[in-house]
Formats: C-alpha cells, sequence, structure tokens
C-alpha cells in the first residue's frame, strides 16, 4: 500500500493535519517527519515518525523510498518573523529544502501538496479581494521563498509532470500548537493570554486587518484539494479565504466569553510585514475548480470554538458561553 509522507508534522498545521490524514487512511499508512521540533507523545504513538532534515535530500529519498511514499504532504518551513531574524536559515530550510522535495518527487514519481502564504503579496498587490493571479513583490525573505517555490513547483509540474499543488494560507488560528514565529502569531497569543487571566500586548495596530482562516478549515482544504480531480484543476496555485478582521475586533470578540481580558497595543517590526499583506483574498479559482467552501467565517464562532478547545487542552475550568 502506497503511503502519505508529512514534513513538518510537528509544526502549527503538521500536527493537526497528521491525526486527520491517520483517521482518514489508517495510522500505518501516514508517516510523520520533523527536524526542529520535538514531536508529542501523541504524535508519536498514533503512528510512524521519523527525524528529517528536509536540506538532506538522500536522507528524505530514503525515507520515500524505504515507505514506499507516493504523496508528500511539504510543510516544513520557517516562518515569516523568524525568517526576518534569520534570513539565511529561512533561505536554506524553504528554498534547498522544497527544491529537495520537488528533486524526489521527480525521481519518484510523488504528488506533493504543499504551503504557501499571503506572504507572497507585497504593497504593489491589490490588498482588497487579493486575486488568484496578481503581482507579488514580497519584502520578506520568507514571502521571497514563497514566491519561488510558487514558481518552482509549477515548473516541475510543466517540466517534468510532477503533480504539484499549493495552496495560499492567510493566518491560521490552531489550539493545538502554538505559534511559532508568523507575523499573524498574535491571533493566537491573544487566546492563551485571555484564557490564563493575563493581559496581552500585541505587536501590531489595533486596526491592522488580515484575512484568517481556522485550522479545521485549513486542514480540509488541504486534503480536498490532494484528492481533487487532476483533469479540473487548470492552477497549480490557489488562494483561499474564509475571514478578516482587525485585531481590535478580536480582541472584542474574545471579551464577549471573557470579560476580563485586557489588551494593549504597541507595534513592532511584524507591522510593517502586516501592512505589506492582503486584507482579504478572492478565491473563486479555488471555489470553482476544487469546490472549495470554509465552514467557519464567522469571528465569533472561532472565538468560541477556539476558547473551548484550549480550555480542555489546559485543563481549566469550562468557560460558561
Amino acid at each position: 500500500m502506497a503511503r502519505i509522507l508529512v514534513t513538518g508534522a510537528c509544526g502549527q498545521i503538521g500536527s493537526e493535519l497528521v491525526p486527520a490524514l491517520r483517521n482518514i487512511y489508517g495510522r500505518d499508512t501516514v508517516i510523520a517527519t520533523g527536524h526542529i521540533t520535538k514531536p508529542t507523545k501523541e504524535l508519536r504513538n498514533s503512528g510512524p515518525f521519523y527525524y528529517l532534515n528536509v536540506t538532506d535530500k538522500e536522507q528524505l529519498a530514503k525515507i520515500v523510498m524505504d515507505n514506499d511514499v507516493d504523496t508528500i504532504y511539504h510543510l516544513a518551513s520557517i516562518l515569516s518573523a523568524v525568517g526576518e531574524q534569520n534570513p539565511q536559515l529561512c533561505y536554506e530550510v524553504n528554498m534547498n529544502g522544497f527544491y529537495n522535495v520537488l528533486e524526489v518527487a521527480r525521481r519518484f514519481k510523488l504528488r506533493i501538496i504543499t504551503a504557501s502564504s499571503i506572504a507572497v503579496f507585497g504593497p504593489e498587490t491589490p490588498q482588497q479581494n487579493t486575486p488568484n493571479d496578481t503581482i507579488m513583490l514580497p519584502k520578506t525573505m520568507y514571502g521571497i521563498t514563497k514566491v519561488c517555490g510558487e514558481l518552482l513547483g509549477s515548473y516541475y509540474f510543466q517540466k517534468y509532470g510532477v503533480d504539484f499543488r499549493c495552496i495560499r494560507f492567510p493566518g491560521i488560528i490552531s489550539s493545538e500548537t502554538k505559534p511559532g514565529g508568523g507575523t499573524t502569531d498574535y491571533s493566537v497569543e491573544m487566546f492563551y493570554a485571555a484564557i490564563e487571566g493575563k493581559p496581552y500586548t500585541c505587536f501590531v495596530r489595533k486596526n491592522t486587518v488580515l484575512p484568517m482562516m481556522y485550522m479545521p478549515d485549513a486542514i480540509k482544504a488541504l486534503i480536498n484539494l490532494a484528492e481533487a480531480d487532476n483533469s479540473k484543476l487548470k492552477h497549480r496555485v490557489f488562494n483561499i479565504g474564509a475571514i478578516s478582521f482587525s485585531a481590535g475586533e478580536l480582541e472584542e470578540a474574545i471579551k464577549k466569553f471573557i470579560p476580563t481580558f485586557s489588551c494593549d497595543y504597541k507595534p513592532d517590526y511584524r507591522q510593517i510585514i502586516a501592512d505589506s499583506w492582503p486584507r482579504s483574498l478572492d478565491d473563486s479559482v479555488a471555489r470553482e475548480e476544487w469546490n472549495w467552501k470554509p465552514e467557519f467565517d464567522d469571528l465569533n464562532k472561532i472565538v468560541e470554538d477556539m476558547i473551548k478547545k484550549l480550555k480542555q487542552k489546559l485543563k481549566l475550568e469550562p468557560v460558561q458561553i
């Protein structure tokens, strides 16, 4: 039986994608791999796990061969804020690592599903209802590597027939794994502070609006795109959207459930990054070609579910909602 390999399985998306895939395809069919972050006990006990540095092409090739892998969900990446602090590491992991994944895919005829980001866009891009196909002039190393990855994956599809499929994610709100160095980390950090009864200092302005997505929709999108009929895909890279809101609107939504929460705003270097990104996304291409539709497109619904899950995770008393 062919198998699925997930790189970056210990990260924000991977830690929730792996259980979802194992639930669908079976625990032994989905191979989790990681390098920087230590896997949780739950991840290691739920199925096979390998230490993998994606910058080591032969190590990657060996795991693919030994396990009869036919699909890679490539999620290993250095995110935007960390990438600006260490652009050399960002390039090494995001560019050289992805090149290795594509080369192994070419060699063994694998399918690749990977994550890009709204970081591919820049100040010159239309910020409202940003089109799927538009100008991309990012100002961060993270964004640059993601644009290059989109282009390189599309080239491997055209040149070698590699089945490359890619989603441009907005900011992602997740209850399972804490933020890992992205510009939208405040959208999760705010919840932790509120639930723990602590004040929060947000690193972007109160009126900063960015497109966001709740993790269950992100997982659904990756799996739905992977299962989509290839003959119906006219694109290889897709915007997907769900909801846009400001940092201040998120604060007020949380206060509806935790009235004692307090938040102030002290923008730092991440504000410049956020200002270069879209306010909303046009995902009509994804909706047309593989029937994309988010389930969580209401802020109050997201906040309510997020608080319940975090309370359970942190073993705190349930919030009265």
